[in-house]
C-alpha cells in the first residue's frame, strides 16, 4: 500500500474522530470503514486481524451505548466548544497515558471547560456529573473505542 492510501485512510479515521464529536456525522461508521478500505487495499494478516478486531470492539461499543441512557447533550448544557474541550483532553489523555488516560483526559476536558465557563470549582464539577449524565458516557463510550481502533491501525502500519 502506498504513501498516498495510508495518508488518505489516515485522514478518514481522524474524520471519523472528529466526526464522534459532532452530531450528526457517523464517526465510528468512518473509523471501521477506513480500517475496511486498508484492509482490502493490504490484504495482510495484520490488516485482517485489525479489521476484524475493530469491527467486535465497534460492535460492543454499539452494544453498550444501547445499555446507557440516549444522548441528551443538548439538555445537559453541551455545546460545540465543551465538546472539543472533551476531545482534546481525551486524545492528550490518551497519548499521555496510553489508552486508559483518555477516560481522565476527557472528564477533565469537560470540568476545564466548565471551570472557565461557571469559575467556580463546586459548580463546574456538579456541570460535569450533569453532562456526564446527559449522554456524556455515550460520547466517551464512542470516542474510546474509535480511538482504540485508529492506535490498533497506527500499530499494525508501523510495526505490522
Amino acid at each position: 500500500m502506498g504513501a498516498w492510501d495510508l495518508l488518505l485512510t489516515g485522514l478518514v479515521l481522524l474524520f471519523g474522530l472528529c466526526g464522534v464529536l459532532v452530531p450528526g456525522v457517523p464517526g465510528a461508521w468512518l473509523v471501521w470503514a477506513a480500517v475496511l478500505w486498508w484492509a482490502l487495499k493490504d490484504p495482510q494478516a495484520v490488516a485482517w486481524w485489525v479489521l476484524v478486531g475493530a469491527t467486535v470492539v465497534l460492535f460492543l461499543s454499539q452494544v453498550i451505548r444501547w445499555a446507557l441512557p440516549p444522548r441528551r447533550l443538548r439538555a445537559g448544557g453541551v455545546d460545540a466548544r465543551l465538546l472539543a474541550y472533551a476531545g482534546g483532553g481525551s486524545f492528550a489523555g490518551f497519548v499521555v497515558l496510553p489508552v486508559i488516560g483518555a477516560i481522565p483526559g476527557f472528564l477533565a476536558g469537560v470540568y476545564v471547560h466548565e471551570r472557565i465557563r461557571l469559575g467556580r470549582r463546586e459548580e463546574a464539577k456538579a456541570a460535569v456529573r450533569t453532562v456526564m449524565r446527559s449522554g456524556g458516557w455515550s460520547l466517551l463510550t464512542e470516542l474510546f473505542t474509535c480511538q482504540l481502533v485508529a492506535a490498533a491501525w497506527i500499530g499494525a502500519v508501523f510495526f505490522g
